[in-house]
């Protein structure tokens, strides 16, 4: 399948695999018997929240940050996040001896706070929302020369969590459809240039909540546009992909095939699901793969790979969730 020049090609997820090699694992994949049941066809997840931060966005930040020069280096990187690429960063900057700065909004949980903070970065806590949080990471870099490393729109990122996909061809190579959480755009659309280069039949879909779906707002506005940031069980899927998007706009729009909405029930009932069933603690962001699965929302002609984002959740909302306990989500994800 060929693809626009401007968009991250397979060459550049293929040298984003040899970047990280070695500082990131490769994420194993587990047959679900009780999902494949309910589907039809064999149901693979891969376990990206065993990653070493958690979350698949170590693999994004780790090539993002091997890609800096010394003099960036030397004046340290700063990103604004929802938890996991924050914590993938810290991550990556500490290992590198590269100061990190994140800013984040009051709506992350406080675990995900702890979480970045255990890695040795500087957490600034601006506003109720990701855009509010973006200006103080664009006042540090205009006025201390920090490089800015944005949690979705960038070449390095992109081509980083594309890594993911290539692994799912070695692991699952008659793949039909991928599930693939979508919120900024980064994640799909590594993933969607990797498979639709090597194997243009499979079947990209993105997969969402319904409160504050900023990517699905957008693709079906024709254009970026806000979109207000909602507490959700998801809260890894929240924020705006930015008015000026200059990537993961397009590449979603052009590489994936659908975008599927799930709800905060049907959230909960993933994370259940995934802790009974498959033995696995999955954040809401995570789950939403296999949120669409148990809603009987996905219809594939063949095998289907659930990426499991990621794990980063607060334990004590992980067991009111898989005791049964409602979850009043503008209380339990603020």
């Amino acid at each position: 399948m060929t693809q626009p020049q401007s968009f991250v090609d397979l060459g550049e997820i293929e040298r984003a695999r040899d970047a990280i090699s070695g500082t990131v694992r490769m994420t194993p994949v587990n047959l679900s018997p009780s999902l494949s049941t309910l589907a039809g066809v064999p149901v693979h997840l891969k376990l990206e929240h065993t990653q070493l931060t958690g979350s698949f966005k170590l693999r994004g930040a780790t090539n993002a940050v091997a890609s800096l020069t010394e003099g960036e280096k030397r004046r340290g990187v700063v990103g604004v996040s929802t938890g996991n690429h924050g914590r993938g960063l810290a991550f990556a900057a500490k290992a590198a001896g590269v100061k990190c700065i994140i800013c984040m909004s009051r709506l992350v949980p406080q675990a995900k706070i702890d979480g970045i903070k255990a890695q040795g970065a500087d957490v600034r806590i601006i506003g109720s929302s990701q855009d509010e949080a973006q200006l103080e990471v664009d006042r540090l870099v205009a006025e201390d020369g920090m490089t800015m490393i944005p949690p979705f729109d960038h070449r390095k990122i992109i081509a980083g969590q594309g890594t993911v996909a290539l692994e799912v061809l070695e692991q699952v190579p008659d793949a039909a459809t991928v599930l693939v959480p979508l919120s900024g755009g980064g994640l799909i659309s590594g993933v969607a240039a990797a498979l639709k280069a090597s194997r243009p039949d499979v079947r990209v879909v993105g997969i969402s909540m319904e409160r504050g779906a900023a990517m699905h707002a957008c693709l079906k506005a024709g254009k970026p546009v806000l979109v207000e940031e909602l507490p959700t069980l998801a809260d890894s899927l929240g924020g705006g992909i930015g008015l000026d998007n200059r990537l993961t706009f397009a590449m979603t729009r052009d590489l994936v095939d659908d975008v599927i909405l799930v709800t905060e029930a049907e959230i909960a009932a993933a994370i259940r699901h995934a802790y009974w069933q498959e033995r696995q603690i999955i954040e809401g962001s995570g789950s939403v793969g296999i949120a669409a699965l148990l809603a009987r929302k996905i219809e594939s002609p063949g095998p289907v790979v659930a990426i499991l984002s990621g794990g980063n959740i607060d334990m004590n909302q992980h067991h009111r969730i898989i005791s049964g306990e409602d979850v009043d989500v503008t209380q339990e994800a603020a």
